[in-house]
């Protein structure tokens, strides 16, 4: 197998489009055409990687290592010293940053099962929709909603093959060298046929649009794609959600901090105070402190937290716990790892 087939698997669970647009997620150094047997994990490049490397053929980060330009690269600097180490043991490193903080599955859903919370939902949505409109004549409807559906289409909440359809007429004038599916060549014709529409999230787009060629019988079709400004609730920063039962915001801190292994959290607001309600955001979330207040949430678990953006949140009313960046999306690795192995188990999959 080739290390594009892992990448592939990922790109899959973790779509690319829903990076930042400030992030630099993807390829950052080497051959993805290559055979893979050996993957190794982990959140960051570190120096105390480098040596590690040797018979790695990809190295999955969840923090990129080229996040700034770089203008230069020299073995006696730190940066320098990661990415001569790659070529020279010919390491692939591919990093996955956003798009596992805001896919479903990804780090939002891996923190809030920490603490068994209900209902979880995106704090900030960032998945991109798309509606579908196509023209199909009424004898194949069924097909054509049928083939978009399994591709992934008509997803809304958790209700799925959603669609709108209305007759209308459609007209069209076959020309020399077509083979129409209806009519003759030269004649123009007046047909009845279905206007179906659906939804589409970016991630299935090309596949969408593929199984619907596939299953309409024209041999021109007539589709139109729209982009969206409402975005897809599946995907977002953060979760928030209701706990199990009504607790503490002090012991819920504890028992997220425990299950981390975060040692000194710093806390703003009440944390005597009963919440039911809670958000949670790995690594650098304090700036959604405002997402999680109107949400409803009484306790917000980040990584990070200006000393102002914790002040306002606590004189809004919001109990805010900042339990550090490494310890908030440390989940990364082993969920990353546990993934591939399952997926690939032919390879030999290491954690660092």
């Amino acid at each position: 197998m080739e290390r594009r087939d892992v990448i592939a698997y990922l790109d899959e669970l973790f779509p690319p489009n829903l990076a930042e647009d400030w992030d630099h997620s993807g390829l950052q150094v080497g051959d993805l055409s290559l055979p893979c047997r050996r993957v190794l994990v982990s959140l960051d490049l570190e120096l105390g990687l480098v040596d590690r490397l040797q018979g790695v053929d990809l190295l999955i980060t969840h923090h990129p290592l080229l996040f700034r330009p770089v203008r230069e690269i020299r073995p006696e600097t730190p940066q320098g010293r990661k990415i001569a180490a790659l070529l020279r043991e010919g390491t692939a490193c591919y990093a996955v940053h956003t798009p596992y903080d805001a896919a479903r599955e990804g780090m939002g859903d891996r923190l809030a099962g920490i603490l068994g919370i209900r209902g979880a939902e995106p704090l900030a949505p960032r998945g991109k929709l798309y509606k579908l409109v196509v023209f199909v004549p009424p004898e194949a409807v069924e097909d054509v909603a049928g083939a978009v559906f399994a591709a992934g289409a008509g997803k809304i909440g958790r209700y799925g093959r959603c669609s709108f359809r209305a007759e209308g007429i459609g007209t069209f004038l076959p020309e020399e060298g077509t083979r129409p599916y209806i009519g003759e060549v030269g004649v123009e014709e007046r047909v009845r046929e279905i206007r179906l529409e659906t939804i589409v999230p970016a991630e299935r787009l090309q596949k969408v649009i593929g199984a619907m060629l596939s299953a309409h019988p024209y041999e021109e079709v007539a589709y139109d794609v729209y982009p969206l400004e409402i975005r897809d609730r599946r995907h977002g920063l953060g979760r928030v959600g209701t706990l199990p039962e009504p607790a503490r915001a002090g012991e819920v801190i504890g028992r997220f901090a425990e299950a981390i292994d975060a040692r000194n959290p710093t806390i703003y607001g009440d944390v005597g105070r009963t919440v039911e309600k809670v958000a949670v955001c790995g690594g650098s979330g304090g700036a959604l402190w405002q997402d999680a207040l109107a949400s409803g949430a009484q306790l917000f678990l980040t990584g990070e937290v200006g000393y102002h953006e914790g002040l306002a949140a606590a004189e809004a009313g919001l109990t805010v716990a900042a339990l550090g960046h490494r310890e908030t999306e440390a989940v990364f690795v082993d969920h990353v790892a546990e993934l591939i192995e399952r997926r690939f188990p032919e390879l030999e999959v290491i954690v660092a």
